[in-house]
């Protein structure tokens, strides 16, 4: 019966929910399906061709862009590869913010507007349009349908994002209820909601889990150590997004719900760039995205070389996304993935520029090298570092009865080996650590490594 539903849903009920939105969802997702299998060369193909035709409309209707290409005498009708983005400048935020009038079509119509906080917590204003919905959508559908999971199944989605959890009036409610996805706000972790996330995941018994790493983690931590079984509630998969996966926080997640962990990359701002099929790989949706990586002098990299992510998304004619730097590390790779699909694959995501730590020396290395210090010490329920400088990380701890006064020595002399000698580390022990006002988690921040260009190399 249940399946029969999911028919109904993702067949019926769906689709007619997109054709009253003016989306066309379901043809694009349908075509994407399709455009998976081709062979890497006619992706690309595919890529200069809409990269062209993308452009040619922006220079019509986009004050910025049509101002742009005339001062540099840029012409897309020129475009014949993918290497001709580099001769255009990049998108920046500050960009976005100083321009965003003039980034609107002059033909767009019913923009939504959207913002994101950011690791500066300065707030990015962009809008997006019906076209960019349809292929974001598609492109999640497409994805979830990898792992035998379609729009209809239950689904446990939690998030933090004001947006959704600012929409639960009675429409929206009814929506997810036909839709059969509850939401769970991720910035409300207390022991009694806990608790009550279980009971609620237990009661719907989700085929998908969706959301935060560190929020799903946690849940799973809680299951856990309520003993409360979670493996036999038939989960397919967690989608995890928006926040660097920790091999811990997959390790937790796969043994509390017995299912696995499909890491998924990308933004409100930059738009459904990457994502684990079950072979493992991080397709990239080329058939929108086109990802460049960026060196330290803002060379385009090789494959196999870590840098800046830079993404032009081809479905944003309303509010253009052109080589948008994210501010996020990452490797693509020039391998494709045993599961067969044309799509070029992600090899690492690295994390944010400001998830990397700068020694006093000058070297850089990602945060990690100080989250490993922490994570396993007895006693430590969370924490958090912030490199305030190169003299001075602070360190919030949460801990219980197990914690050990002598750890604190540890700590300081585990980063000290990393940052150097002479660096101030402190260590406070707090009640509760806050997360951001989405509901994310970050368990390293850096004041430095972000200003800092070589982070990015």
């Amino acid at each position: 019966m249940s399946r029969i539903y999911t028919r109904v849903v993702s067949s019926v009920l769906f689709p007619l929910q997109e054709q009253l939105k003016h989306h066309n969802t379901v043809a694009i997702r349908r075509e994407m399906e399709r455009s998976e299998w081709w062979p890497t060369d006619q992706i690309r193909q595919l890529q200069i061709d809409r990269l062209r035709a993308f452009l040619c409309d922006v220079r019509e209707h986009v004050p910025y862009y049509r101002d742009l290409f005339a001062r540099t005498g840029f012409d897309p009708r020129d475009v014949s590869d993918l290497a001709a983005l580099s001769r255009l400048p990049f998108l920046t935020k500050e960009v976005i913010r100083a321009q965003t009038e003039a980034l609107k079509a002059d033909n767009a119509r019913g923009l939504t507007r959207f913002n994101t906080g950011g690791s500066s917590g300065e707030p990015l204003i962009f809008y997006i349009g019906n076209e960019r919905v349809s292929h974001d959508v598609a492109a999640k559908w497409r994805t979830t349908r990898w792992w035998g999971v379609d729009i209809g199944d239950p689904e446990i989605v939690v998030w933090g994002s004001p947006i959704e959890l600012g929409s639960q009036d009675r429409a929206r409610q009814m929506r997810d209820k036909l839709m059969r996805t509850k939401l769970l706000p991720a910035f409300e972790m207390s022991a009694a909601n806990l608790d009550g996330f279980v009971a609620d995941i237990r009661a719907m018994r989700p085929k998908m889990l969706f959301g935060y790493p560190s929020a799903i983690a946690h849940i799973a931590r809680h299951a856990e150590m309520r003993g409360i079984a979670m493996n036999d509630l038939g989960v397919k998969v967690a989608f995890v997004t928006s926040e660097r996966l920790y091999d811990h926080q997959r390790a937790q997640i796969e043994k509390t719900f017995g299912c696995p962990v499909a890491n998924g990359y990308g933004g409100r701002d930059a738009g459904f760039i990457a994502h684990q099929c079950p072979s493992g790989g991080m397709h990239i949706t080329a058939e929108d995205i086109i990802v460049e990586i960026i060196g330290p002098d803002d060379e385009v990299l090789a494959p196999g070389q870590s840098g800046e992510i830079v993404v032009t998304h081809l479905a944003t004619r309303d509010f253009p996304f052109i080589r948008y730097r994210t501010g996020d590390v990452g490797v693509l790779d020039e391998e494709l993935c045993a599961c067969g699909r044309g799509l070029p694959l992600l090899r690492e995501i690295q994390g944010r520029t400001t998830d990397f730590v700068v020694a006093q020396d000058g070297t850089v290395m990602h945060g990690l090298a100080l989250v490993y210090v922490v994570r396993d010490l007895p006693g430590v329920k969370e924490f958090k570092i912030v490199q305030e400088s190169l003299n001075l990380t602070r360190v919030s701890l949460v801990t219980d009865a197990a914690f050990q006064p002598e750890s604190e020595q540890v700590i300081i002399a585990g980063f000290r080996r990393r940052l150097g000698a002479g660096v101030d580390i402190q260590i406070e022990h707090v009640a509760a650590i806050p997360k951001e006002a989405s509901g994310k988690f970050r368990y390293i921040v850096s004041k430095v490594a972000g200003a800092t260009t070589g982070a990015m190399a």
